[in-house]
């Protein structure tokens, strides 16, 4: 980095919302740009609104965010939960914000789209300290909701889709300084994510691909990315080796959507050059894997990787024509379950991911599916869906749903359970106790 360059203000933003859990979370996308700025002579500075201490701290770092109470947003009344502000309190960040030197552009991400007003308020708080410096927003919500983030962000402009190119140009404009873009086909030219940005990380985010090779209809995937691309084995172990001498760490998080597609080629050799080369390192899988892909050989390998959270993105043990991607034939769970349990992970260890408040999705449905995962000697979690714009799913979702989904991105929260037509606690308790059983 040059200490020369123009100066950026990257910010990750507060979480308003009922209920938010750290699970192997950090802005990567965030840290991704902050890498590549850095690497085209631009100097860096991050605040992430989501940092301190966790309210009731989890194993490897995870745990529940600190809440602050807020009054409920008008239309959400129904669900009885306390809305709140997640991550630290407004005045730390306004003392961060003092201690800095007027930025020539701040930067602001965004992820899930009903967290839209803990956008907005980062960037007001911003607009107070530095009223001239131009706000660029970009990440899920600035994809998903490009005509809502213009009008009720407050930013000065908005990119949707992958952002180095229109970033670079945009920054060219504001501050006279071109930096080339990266060959979009190439992703082991990126420099690595600025992860020594961040001030407290206890994991290393880990991303080997881009996009996902399937198409399911709940999934906004191929909006965000629309090709799915892999990096080279090679540069991967020899990033994670680097971030492992700087920082110290042995947790890693995969934030890949389809990291067992191909892993002959890619994530086992990966695995196994780590192994050569006597790195140690313990594996998570919070963005869940493939049950297909779980092959006796693959469960061996990620056993002897030192694999620690192992999920499964299955949505419903349901087989057939009216499933809502193309991610499970029949049998393929049973093997997958049994295929791990061989190679030694317990029973109850491996989480298996079910969706819950699909539209039109019958509670008899979820019921099975928890019981099966359950006989298989798998862990059902609940995975509450949210209707995304642009998705397959979201005509039926914005029609059954009992909010008007497209008047405000709020009523896309899944606490709200918005394509269930009447809310009933009742219902998601006991299918959450079944859960627990």
């Amino acid at each position: 980095m040059r200490p020369d360059g123009p100066s950026l203000l990257l910010i990750n933003p507060w979480i308003h919302d009922f209920a938010a859990y750290d699970f192997f979370a950090a802005p990567l996308g965030l840290l991704s740009l902050a890498g590549l700025l850095r690497d085209r002579g631009f100097a860096v500075h991050l605040l992430d609104c989501l940092d301190g201490p966790r309210a009731r701290p989890g194993p490897y770092g995870t745990g529940r965010y600190a809440k602050e109470i807020l009054p409920t947003p008008p239309g959400l009344g129904d669900l009885p939960r306390r809305y709140g502000r997640y991550g630290v309190s407004p005045a730390p960040f306004r003392a961060q914000l003092s201690r800095l030197a007027p930025p020539d552009a701040v930067l602001v991400t965004s992820l899930m789209t009903y967290w839209h007003p803990g956008v907005a308020e980062a960037i007001c708080l911003v607009r107070e300290r530095f009223p001239a410096a131009p706000v660029i927003l970009g990440g899920v919500y600035a994809t998903l909701c490009p005509d809502h983030a213009r009008r009720a962000s407050g930013a000065d402009l908005v990119i949707s889709g992958p952002g180095e190119a229109p970033l670079l140009a945009a920054l060219a404009d504001i501050t006279g300084v071109s930096a080339a873009p990266p060959d979009p086909e190439d992703l082991d030219v990126l420099p690595y994510p600025a992860l020594d940005l961040l001030p407290r990380l206890s994991f290393l985010p880990l991303l080997t691909s881009r996009g996902c090779p399937f198409a399911c209809d709940y999934c906004a995937s191929p909006l965000l990315q629309p090709r799915y691309r892999r990096r080279s084995p090679p540069p991967v172990v020899e990033e994670l080796l680097f971030w492992q001498r700087r920082l110290d760490l042995e947790e890693v998080a995969f934030y890949d959507d389809a990291l067992l597609v191909g892993a002959d080629s890619h994530l086992f050799v990966i695995l196994e050059e780590l192994a050569r080369r006597g790195a140690v390192f313990r594996f998570h899988t919070p963005n869940a894997l493939h049950a297909r892909g779980l092959t006796r050989q693959a469960a061996g390998l990620l056993k002897a990787a030192n694999f620690a959270t192992v999920r499964l993105a299955v949505e419903t043990t349901a087989v057939g024509d009216d499933r809502p991607d193309r991610k499970l034939a029949r049998g393929e769970l049973e093997e997958a379950l049994a295929n791990l349990h061989e190679a030694g992970f317990r029973r109850g260890e491996v989480g298996v991911y079910l969706l819950v408040g699909l539209p039109g999705q019958e509670e008899a449905e979820v019921t099975t599916s928890i019981r099966r995962v359950r006989e298989l000697g798998g862990r059902p979690l609940l995975a509450y869906y949210s209707p995304l714009p642009g998705t397959a799913l979201w005509p039926r979702a914005a029609a059954a749903s009992r909010y008007d989904l497209a008047a405000d991105p709020l009523f896309h929260n899944n606490s709200l359970m918005p394509c269930w037509p009447e809310f009933s606690w009742e219902r998601l308790t006991r299918l959450q106790r079944l859960c627990r059983e």
